[in-house]
């Protein structure tokens, strides 16, 4: 692990100067669509079909963005076009906050793209643990406190075991917690009962619980989570903040019905996989998708088209297109 003078020479003491700003503290409820990246052939970003998108959004009521994060499929980006996407993702972001998700295996770039992010007009970063190779919890906590150091802005942390191969656990947590200023924890995957250990946590620690399960808010929000990093919202952001809105106002699953359309759409997705099964959701939608960023196959290609041409008539069918 590397410390904190192989960051750029930040210090332990450059924590206390880290500020919390009303405009950050927005990140902590609402619906936050995990904005989808459009790039052409060669993986270069175009910028005014993901700008189409974060408009969509935003018309439907989004509360703020998360940029680069596991629906913008930041592994496949070039260092650079993550910079060119976050000052893009500010250029069209409006009034709205922005939530950048920095993470990278490597520290140092992970604090380039701190600073970066900083100065590109960012108002929090998300950080999942390193992938691939394991970190001991001591590591895992000078990780997060040293890239929150170096980009001197808020921590969003961002616990998805299934993509990191192990889950943030509750001590590293705390810790963190108590060394950085830490506006919340993002809970994706499968482990649903993960969300209540990190709400009781989050009450002694001053956090917030936001949820990737976008299709299960009535059932997270019932538990005190306050809002959702959402891939769906990316064609789907007025069934997600109706729901949330819903949820706000005291209403049940069965009391919602863009909740069950929802539910729907989650039991459809699995037919191909993530993320392109969230590519279908907006390219269904009338939305600028792009190239894929690897190579698919025909049979691939084939299986989106008719996951698009399904949601398209499930679309027209909920009047959600013209």
């Amino acid at each position: 692990m590397l410390f904190a003078r192989d960051l750029g020479g930040i210090r332990s003491s450059h924590v206390s100067s880290i500020v919390v700003t009303e405009k950050s503290r927005r990140l902590q409820e609402g619906v936050f669509p995990a904005i989808w990246i459009p790039t052409d052939s060669q993986g270069c970003l175009l910028e005014s079909e993901m700008a189409e998108i974060m408009n969509f959004t935003a018309r439907c009521g989004a509360t703020g963005f998360m940029v680069l994060g596991t629906t913008g499929e930041f592994p496949h980006l070039e260092i650079s076009e993550r910079k060119r996407v976050l000052e893009a993702a500010r250029r069209h972001s409006g009034e709205l906050p922005i939530l950048a998700n920095v993470t990278d295996i490597r520290p140092r770039v992970v604090a380039d793209l701190g600073r970066f992010a900083r100065s590109a007009g960012a108002d929090a970063i998300s950080l999942m643990a390193p992938y691939y190779y394991p970190l001991s919890p001591a590591d895992q906590q000078e990780f997060f406190i040293r890239s929150a150091e170096a980009a001197q802005l808020p921590l969003f942390l961002y616990n998805f075991p299934e993509r990191a191969g192990y889950k943030i656990d509750l001590e590293t947590i705390a810790a963190v917690a108590d060394r950085v200023p830490m506006l919340g924890i993002k809970q994706s995957g499968g482990d649903f009962e993960y969300h209540k250990d990190l709400l009781a946590l989050g009450r002694k620690k001053n956090f917030v619980v936001i949820t990737g399960s976008d299709t299960l808010l009535p059932e997270t929000m019932a538990l005190g989570v306050t809002g959702a990093v959402s891939g769906l919202s990316n064609g789907l952001a007025d069934l997600v903040v109706n729901t949330y809105r819903a949820v706000k106002a005291g209403k049940t699953r069965d009391q919602i019905p863009d909740a069950a359309r929802l539910a729907v759409v989650s039991d459809l997705i699995g037919k191909i996989e993530f993320p392109y099964n969230i590519a279908a959701t907006i390219a269904a939608r009338g939305l600028p998708i792009g190239h894929p960023k690897h190579l698919v196959s025909a049979a691939s290609k084939a299986r989106l088209e008719a996951m698009i041409a399904e949601f398209r008539r499930l679309y027209s069918e909920w009047n959600l297109l013209g």
